[in-house]
């Protein structure tokens, strides 16, 4: 990654003197097929007009491009010599005119790391697929531009690519003459421009609405995938929560749609979930699901698709100035997605969902020593790569919902209708948005701002609850609480719920009262008088974005009943408090898990369900005392076949018990069972093993030995594909081998042969719990390694690398100690390596704490 870093200070200094007019960018992909030539790198031909003012003639500035070579430059007819003005990631520009014209012919390089114009060859068939990603900035990778998000343009792409090929872009296109050209676009940034081309699978639909003013919009529809995943890519169901998504925010937003046509592709070896270019969406094609699924699943996948729709509006049409807001679009996609998913469409749960799952990723990331306020300080573009996290997507997210409790939901839209028409392709900062929430609420935002935007750290709420000598309930106060380390104190709208059990047993609610949390202390008077609690939950409906605690009545009332608390939204509440109390050494791994084998049986809600027993996993391997790991782990795996085989036949009950079993098998009659439901000889009634699920089951046979290479190859023989190679990959890593572990560390460490995809199925299954001793070499090797790998490989494998090869089986107090010794060591390292490290080390400190909590239950 060297010299390819830009400065907040750079681009605000570039954006005040300078703006663009239009780019015209012709791409030359035809040599993605066929044999590479010569030495180095596959490149393709990439040739850029940029027509852009200069309000300061005779000053100098620069444009960005990534590439192994420049042909030619020229600016306002003038050619440079490129040996001069390009470094390999800039191009100098001196003594610039009023208005001037850059052209820059260049060779630029397919990507094997899903950044840029990633190229991929498919196993099964050879077809060869393009695609593009760029946020934060890596459309440089792919043409000469002006990389920051402040700089919109309107954009004309053109592209040449082999004849049997269809090419696809952010605005319609049409192929003359060999050359498939794509209408200009809005003034947009350039990291949400878009190519994507080959022998792609393309569906078609259409989406028609009568506006207020009784005029028609027409929004013409494509879907598309690998032709090897066309059997099963249920196009329908995209378009269907594609339509109502459209419906939804054409309701609430009160501005059309404004990018001509929407397509959605489902792309192979993708880093992010999905990316909002406008009119041209990509997506990881992990969505279309190869065998059976939970709804869950189809959830998640209606969620993003929701997401990357609010930010055509929120991100696309009115786009942050610089990555510190990066939130006015994330955190309003992140809480749109649920919104418009509860609201829309056929998941009425989808709150549930984001109480449970996104907010646990915020929590999580919100106790990190690198934690930051919503409204992050973001110095360069290495920040802005690792702020696509929890603070800036869940919490953010819940922040708003917390502002809606605020300021009503109506005063909300209506701020959002202001801003869209006020910013409309236009670039925004903090401010512009609080100050038409405050035309449309009249509520003081700068304060709300200051507590919730502009602070970091998370907050715990716990009731207090005395009772006066007849059993009613004299005082019930909350207590708000922070860590030392981010001591404010925010205000709160929460809702406090009573509960007690009825006549048949059954954990209600009986009693609720909304209250303003202010301070340390906040007494809510209109409890007072009520019957007794059994259990008090001070965040009931999830108002608020809090660590919700409990006090002793109440905790130990969910020990006995917490499967009788009916309403599955305060069940899944209360399971992410005993979650949150687990992380933070408040309560025993082992009573955590007791708790998921008595309980999770009964839980309803498949998401809850599948969050569990990720959590549970997690404990058993992070959390638990290393003495009590073999017994918990049986006692998992005792408790997740005894619910697979209670489970309705064919059920996603069922399913979702399968895998849980398989991800904690370690004994020798649980590794013959799965064994057996591989060969055959082994049946559970309903249940389906599909190929995804043989793989599921394959990983735990290999990881404890009794699945050799052989019986991997014959697997991929059977499933020669993309998805087959990648489970096959991180199998064969998984392998409890020295040999095996040392070839896995030198292809993901000492080599760039790999795509990001097979990087990523390698670390996943190089790390397994049940070989700690075998990975003890390489806890030194990794803090040797790290500082060069940062340095040679792009962000994202260095991110991968770094995050996913950090030594946390090692869960000791010497493996803190050579972490802290490498910090120590190595202060002027990348700020964005340090902090990786430090969330590393942070994560071992915390599992520690919880295994000292196991080891004394």
């Amino acid at each position: 990654m060297p010299g390819e870093n830009l400065s907040r200070d750079e681009a605000r200094e570039r954006a005040a003197l300078l703006s663009v007019d239009e780019y015209e960018v012709s791409l030359d992909v035809r040599s993605a097929v066929g044999d590479a030539q010569g030495e180095g790198p596959r490149t393709f031909r990439s040739v850029t007009t940029i027509r852009f003012r200069c309000n300061e003639p005779g000053a100098s500035s620069f444009a960005d491009l990534v590439a192994p070579s420049v042909t030619a430059v020229s600016l306002n007819g003038r050619d440079l010599d490129p040996s001069e003005v390009f470094d390999g990631s800039r191009i100098a520009l001196e003594d610039l005119a009023a208005d001037n014209e850059l052209v820059v012919d260049a060779q630029c390089a397919y990507s094997r790391t899903g950044e840029g114009l990633h190229r991929f060859v498919d196993p099964e068939d050879g077809e060869v697929y393009l695609y593009t990603q760029y946020e934060p900035a890596d459309s440089r990778r792919v043409f000469a531009n002006f990389e920051q998000p402040d700089l919109k343009a309107p954009f004309r792409f053109e592209v040449r690519a082999p004849e049997e090929w269809t090419v696809w872009s952010n605005g319609a296109g049409e192929r003359a003459d060999g050359v498939w050209r794509f209408a200009e676009t809005k003034p947009i940034s350039t990291y949400i421009t878009c190519v994507v081309a080959g022998p792609y699978h393309y569906v078609t639909d259409s989406y028609e609405r009568v506006l207020e003013d009784g005029t028609r919009l027409e929004i013409p529809l494509g879907a598309l995938c690998r032709k090897g995943l066309a059997p099963h890519f249920d196009a329908d169901d995209v378009f269907l929560i594609t339509k109502q998504g459209l419906d939804f925010f054409h309701d609430h937003f009160d501005y059309p749609y404004p990018f001509g046509k929407y397509d959605q592709a489902f792309v192979p070896e993708y880093n992010l979930g999905a990316m909002e270019n406008p009119g041209m969406v990509t997506f990881r094609e992990e969505y279309i699901f190869r065998g059976k699924v939970t709804r869950a699943s189809y959830e998640g996948r209606a969620n993003t698709i929701l997401h990357e729709m609010a930010h055509m509006w929120f991100g696309d049409l009115v786009t942050m100035e610089w990555w510190d807001d990066l939130w006015l679009k994330e955190s309003f996609a992140d809480f749109m997605g649920a919104f418009a998913n509860v609201g829309a469409t056929r998941f009425k749960d989808a709150w549930i969902t984001f109480a449970n799952r996104r907010k646990a990723w915020a929590y999580r990331a919100d106790q990190l020593p690198s934690t930051h306020p919503i409204t992050a300080d973001i110095r360069d573009l290495e920040d802005a790569k690792l702020n696509f996290d929890g603070i800036t997507y869940a919490k953010g997210a819940s922040a708003l919902k917390q502002l809606v409790a605020y300021v009503g939901q109506d005063a909300f839209l209506e701020g959002a209708r202001r801003y869209f028409k006020r910013h409309a392709y236009g670039n925004t900062r903090l401010g512009d948005l609080l100050s038409v929430l405050e035309e449309t609420s009249g509520r003081d935002m700068a304060a709300w701002s200051r507590s919730w935007l502009q602070t970091a750290g998370v907050n715990s709420l716990t009731p207090q609850v005395l009772l006066s000598a007849t059993g009613t309930v004299d005082e019930l106060a909350v207590v708000q609480e922070a860590a030392e380390s981010h001591p404010e104190l925010r205000p709160h709208r929460v809702a406090v719920g009573l509960y007690r059990r009825t006549a048949e047993g059954a954990l209600e609610r009986y009693a609720r009262a909304e209250v303003d949390v202010e301070g340390p202390r906040t007494v809510v008077a209109e409890l007072a008088g009520a019957e007794a609690p059994e259990l008090v939950l001070v965040n009931d409906d999830d108002l608020t974005y809090c660590k919700t605690r409990f006090d002793d009545t109440s905790l130990a009332t969910l020990r006995e009943h917490l499967g009788a608390v009916t309403d599955p939204l305060a069940r899944a509440l209360c399971w992410s408090a005993l979650w949150n109390m687990t992380r933070d050494a408040l309560l025993p791994a082992r009573d955590f898990a007791a708790l998921v084998l008595r309980f999770a049986g009964r839980e309803s809600d498949i998401g809850v369900l599948q969050m569990l027993h990720a959590w549970t996993g997690s404990a058993l391997v992070h959390y638990a005392a290393p003495e009590w790991r073999e017994t918990g782990g049986r006692l998992l795996a005792e408790g997740a076949l005894r619910e697979l085989r209670d489970a309705a036949p064919g059920s996603e009950h069922q399913l979702a018990w399968a895998r849980f079993f398989a991800s904690v098998a370690a004994e020798e009659a649980d590794l013959a069972l799965l064994r057996g439901l591989l060969e055959g000889t082994e049946k559970i009634d309903g249940l389906d093993v599909d190929q995804e699920l043989r793989w599921t089951f394959l990983a735990p046979l290999a990881a404890h030995g009794a699945a050799d290479e052989g019986v991997l190859a014959a697997e991929l023989a059977r499933d020669d594909t993309a998805s087959g190679k990648r489970h096959q990959v991180r199998c064969l890593a998984s392998r409890p081998s020295e040999a095996v572990k040392a070839q896995a560390w030198a292809q993901v460490v000492e080599s760039d042969a790999l795509s990001n995809a097979l990087v990523e199925a390698t670390i996943a299954g190089f790390a397994q719990s049940s070989q700690r001793e075998l990975l003890a070499p390489y806890t030194e090797k990794y803090f040797a390694a790290i500082e060069r790998v940062w340095a040679e490989r792009s962000i994202q494998i260095g991110m991968d690398v770094v995050r996913g090869l950090f030594p946390s089986l090692r869960d000791s107090r010497d493996t803190l100690d050579a972490t802290d010794a490498w910090l120590s060591a190595h202060e002027g390292a990348a700020p964005a390596l340090r902090r990786l490290v430090l969330e590393a080390r942070d994560d071992l400190a915390r599992g520690l704490r919880a295994q000292a909590c196991d080891g004394g239950a």
